[in-house]
């Protein structure tokens, strides 16, 4: 399990993480009015910055909390959690809620309300334990209607993962009107003859990230990409089932509800383009900077 590490940034300073103090009436607290990102960081160096900077401003717009700082002043802010915690392989959490009003009323509050500015720094595992293959059940998608916001209310979430978790599963690959949507803390990318596809964007699920990256990838090393609906049929039947996410990278489900993917190991195809992927991140010896 991730750790937490000492320094935090809250409210434009600097601080040991155990220092934080958030009101009761702040709205994350009451009502889950917030959103957040999770970026990863390998060798000290933040990997896939600008895409998921460019993920929580499109967050900011769609649920209209006013952003706090600027990209550079993200970047600095991202650079010194970073620095102040010993740098290697870790995972950067930013969270912004609507801020702390003086009750609790559901309407949005005035301007003389300013939002709350949270980052933490977790360790990363590396190699993570995902890489060798996993266990994933499916259950029924219970979340709301706009899965495409990376919002902290994620009740529906914990409750799938927690499903995983009693089950001895690494993660619960969700399911909504016979169609996948994604995992309760991941993406879903299926192989079918060699051709990587992922559902398409929308309302349902959370833009990836890493799938992006992934497909990218994918295709320089010769493999056809595609978005598409993946009805249950599809999945069950998929040659191979991988898993994206910041903190876990990509990894193989070898096992679906009981039953093997595939030949019940890492498939060929994962094996060449998760090297690939791999690759790409930053390496102590790659001369990135930490912004």
């Amino acid at each position: 399990m991730a750790v937490p590490l000492p320094t935090a940034w809250f409210n434009g300073e600097f601080m040991p993480l155990a220092a934080v103090r958030v009101s009761p009436l702040d709205r994350a607290f009451l009502f889950g009015d917030a959103v957040y990102e999770v970026i990863p960081v390998y060798a000290g160096q933040p990997f896939l910055l600008d895409p998921h900077l460019d993920r929580l401003e499109r967050s900011f717009r769609e649920v209209e909390i006013r952003n706090p700082h600027g990209r550079a002043e993200w970047e600095k802010i991202i650079g010194g959690l970073v620095q102040r915690n010993g740098g290697g392989n870790l995972a950067v959490y930013l969270q912004v809620s609507r801020g702390a009003d003086v009750g609790r009323d559901h309407a949005f509050p005035g301007s003389h309300v300013t939002p709350t500015v949270f980052g933490m720094v977790s360790t990363i595992r590396e190699p993570h334990p995902d890489r060798t293959g996993i266990r994933a059940i499916t259950r029924p998608d219970q979340r709301w209607g706009r899965c495409d916001i990376k919002s902290t209310a994620l009740l529906a979430n914990v409750l799938a993962r927690q499903a995983a978790s009693a089950a001895g599963a690494g993660e619960t690959i969700l399911l909504r009107d016979g169609q996948l949507t994604e995992g309760s803390a991941s993406s879903v990318i299926i192989v079918e003859k060699g051709v990587l596809v992922r559902r398409p964007a929308g309302p349902d699920v959370l833009p990836g990230t890493t799938t992006d990256a992934v497909f990218v990838i994918a295709r320089e090393c010769g493999r056809r990409c595609i978005d598409d609906a993946i009805t249950v049929e599809r999945l069950r039947g998929a040659d191979e089932i991988w898993i994206a996410a910041a903190t876990r990278g990509l990894a193989p489900v070898v096992v679906l509800d009981d039953t093997p993917v595939g030949n019940g190991e890492p498939g060929p195809v994962w094996q060449q383009v998760s090297a690939a992927f791999d690759a790409s991140r930053p390496t102590a010896h790659s001369g990135g900077k930490v912004p």
